[in-house]
Parts: structure tokens; sequence; C-alpha cells
């Protein structure tokens, strides 16, 4: 049976979302450095994803992604593994989330903890291609390409349980749309999340509040927000999405640093503000879901979590008078 996102809200007010499934992989000694990236852990290593999920819940996270961001059946299947394989792979990142859940659940949880929902995660084409198009849009494949290339694992990720679809990292209008006629003709709760380039724009290049109007009248649409975007970008998104959006907004942005997408590697950040004092910022723009992208840790969710009780306390303070 799955877990609505508007009934967990609802004990909630604010989702705390988690971290990075790459950074958390990386720090448990998994080399990620192919193009199926954190996907290679779901066939070295499946029993570390269920370590990162517990390591998230465990510092507050009340969602959790799955694995299966670069987890294409294409990507899988240029990899050497057949069509089957693929799909049970990605089937796997739920299963193992779910167990995760589970084992956290009856182990570790205290009466304050609310179960956690289950986000199918489904990275864009451009993840696909591991060449940083994720940050850039602009395929050239058709309408009817992206489809096909989407709609499998939608399907899978759905059937193995996920509470949400989350589409994540979508770097432009186009194919977010693509992604949520699909799940509307799947009859699938789903979640969209653009990476944007600036505090107006996604990374192909189409206004924020163009994409807010655009995917207005989608029933199934319970969340829209953006990931993987640099943390100054984001009240302003925030803003923006609020004013246009008529479902809640999420964000998790990346933890400050710089990355390159040719050399694929990461520069610190230089803005000296605290992932907490950015967590408060975007919840009182109006952000009902908060969590982080690349480079995040345990600490910057357990930073989130203080964050919000900082935010609702200060909330009931001002109902008080």
């Amino acid at each position: 049976m799955r877990t609505s996102l508007k009934e967990t809200l609802e004990k909630t007010n604010i989702l705390v979302i988690d971290g990075s499934m790459s950074t958390a992989l990386e720090a448990l000694g998994m080399d990620l450095s192919n193009k199926l990236w954190s996907a290679t852990a779901l066939i070295e290593h499946p029993e570390k994803i269920k370590e990162v999920h517990k390591y998230y819940f465990r510092a507050g996270a009340q969602c959790g992604i799955t694995c299966s961001y670069q987890a294409s059946i294409p990507g899988l299947m240029e990899a050497g593994y057949t069509e089957k394989e693929a799909e049970d792979y990605i089937t796997l990142s739920v299963e193992l989330f779910k167990q995760a859940r589970q084992e956290w659940w009856d182990e570790e949880a205290s009466e304050d903890d609310i179960w956690p929902l289950c986000l199918g995660a489904v990275g864009p084409y451009g993840a696909y291609l591991a060449d940083g198009s994720e940050y850039k849009g602009q395929y050239k494949i058709s309408d009817e390409e992206l489809r096909h290339f989407h709609k499998r694992r939608i399907e899978l990720l759905w059937d193995a349980g996920a509470d949400l679809i989350l589409f994540e990292t979508d770097p432009s209008l186009r194919e977010a749309l693509i992604e949520a006629d699909l799940a509307e003709e799947l009859g699938v709760d789903y979640w969209i999340s653009f990476s944007c380039r600036d505090d107006i724009h996604t990374y192909e290049g189409q206004e924020i509040k163009e994409c807010a109007i655009a995917l207005k009248d989608h029933p199934h649409l319970q969340m829209i927000g953006v990931n993987c975007t640099y943390p100054t970008h984001i009240e302003n998104l925030i803003l923006t999405l609020t004013k246009y959006a008529d479902v809640p907004v999420a964000v998790y942005p990346n933890s400050g640093d710089i990355y390159d997408p040719k050399t694929k590697t990461w520069s610190p950040n230089k803005d000296h503000v605290s992932f907490k004092d950015y967590a408060l910022l975007w919840m009182k723009a109006g952000a009902k879901g908060v969590g982080g992208c690349c480079t995040t840790k345990a600490e910057h969710v357990s930073d989130i979590k203080k964050a919000k009780e900082i935010y609702l306390s200060d909330q009931v303070k001002k109902i008080k008078i």
C-alpha cells in the first residue's frame, strides 16, 4: 500500500528530503567514475545502497530517492546487460529502498518518526548520455524517442511500489511535459524537479514561471521544484514557483560546491553560508520540501531538520502573538 505525499505533508508540514546517493556511496569506498555512475552500486554492491538510505533516515530524512537516476534500460544494455537484467536492476532500486525503510523502522525509528516516502527516481535523458547534458538540454532526439526512453522505467518503478515517481534534474520544459503526459496516461502520481542555471531559467533556457504554468491542471502532479542547482539561485525560484504553481514546492539543491561536467570534479563552496541558514531561508520563501543534491551528506540533512525545527517554532510564536 502506497503512502501519499498529501498525507505525509499533513504530518510533517515540511518534508525533509534526503541527500546525495553518489556522495554517500563514494564515502563507502565505491568508484562511480563510469557511465552508470551511482547505478553501478545496483550491480556491484546493492547492500551499500541500503546503508545509504538508512544513513539518511537516521539524519532525519522523511523521504528518500531510489538509486535509479542513472539506471536507464538503454544505459544498462550498453554496459552489457540484457533488457531483462536492466529491468530487474531498476526494480531492485525500489526493493532496496523498501528493505532499508522497513529495517530502519523496525530497529531504529522513534515514536516521533514518520514512515518515509519512497521516491522512484527517473533521471533525464541527459543523464543517460553522461556528458553533462542534464545541464544543457537541447537533446537531438524526437519527442517519441523521449517517450520511449522514459516510459518503461516509470512502469517498473511504479509497479515495484514507489510512492511517487520523481522526475528529477530536468533541464527542459519539453522533457518535463513528455514525462508528465506519460505519468498522466499511466495514472501514476509524480513530482517534477528542474535543474536551473540561474534564479529564473532552466538550464535549457525556459523561465521557471513558464514551467509552473505549463504544468498546471495535471491531476497526478503532486509537487514541483528544483534540484541540482546552486543554492544562491533557490530563494527566487521558490518565490516564482509558489506564485504560479498549483502544487507544493520542494527544493534540494547542491551543497554549494561547483561542478565541472567536463572533468566531473567539484571545487569548494565560497559563499560561506551554512546549509542550515539556506534551508531556513527556503522554508520562509515557501518551500514545503527541502533536501540536498550533489555533494550533500547526512550533516546537510541534519541541518535541514534543525532549520525546520526553528522555522516551525517561529511559526508557533507568531500564532501566539
